[in-house]
């Protein structure tokens, strides 16, 4: 694995960068499948999205406090779906949760620093607070693109393939958002036409049957 990838890249890159409602997605688990072997590299990766979720989570939690925009509330509780979707493939293969308990904690440093900078991003406006939230979802829709290409495990791919919807619609909700301000959001870790792809595309129903 790119040693938990992208993300340790956003703290520089983000602050280089500063030149709708969303309804929580319900991500219901398949039954998992019989236990299978997975790599290290496999729960690692596992127990880095339980808390890169949980840093969406808590970074919405606290903008919705500063701003009390809908988008940041609706989204959160909809990360926190997202963490709860982890939790049984972490118990199938023993893997130790490494989410703290109180907002704005984190077990992984990079995380406690990555949260720190964008909670002081977000602090500045409204408007770099819902660059905080695309900027979030980019990076989140890219790592679990990287992850997934990287692992065989059916269960975890269709984890992960629920997340990235989740992301997508979190993105069109921010980007919505930062339209009202006639502001354009510049990608910087997927690629301006995949993103001209996630807009132009309708709301999808995660884990609803839906595309």
């Amino acid at each position: 694995m790119k040693q938990l990838s992208i993300l340790t890249l956003i703290i520089s890159g983000f602050l280089l960068s500063s030149n709708t409602g969303c309804n929580p997605e319900s991500i219901d688990p398949a039954p998992l499948a019989d236990l299978a072997e997975t790599t290290e590299d496999d729960n690692l990766g596992l127990a880095y999205m339980r808390e890169e979720e949980k840093l969406a989570r808590d970074v919405y939690i606290t903008l919705f406090d500063m701003y009390d925009n809908q988008v940041f509330d609706n989204i959160s509780k909809a990360e926190q779906k997202h963490m709860d979707a982890i939790i049984p493939l972490l118990e199938k293969y023993n893997i130790e949760d490494p989410a703290l308990p109180n907002v704005g904690e984190f077990t992984n440093e990079t995380l406690q620093k990555l949260y720190d900078e964008l909670i002081a991003q977000g602090s500045e406006s409204e408007i770099e607070a819902l660059k905080v939230g695309a900027t979030i979802e980019d990076v989140d829709i890219k790592d679990l693109e990287d992850f997934s290409l990287e692992i065989s495990d059916p269960d975890i791919i269709k984890l992960y393939s629920s997340l990235a919807c989740g992301s997508r619609n979190h993105m069109r909700a921010f980007i919505g958002q930062l339209d009202k301000f006639e502001v354009t959001y510049t990608p910087q870790f997927i690629t301006q036409e995949e993103l001209d792809s996630i807009i132009a595309d309708n709301h999808e129903r995660c884990g609803q049957g839906g595309s």
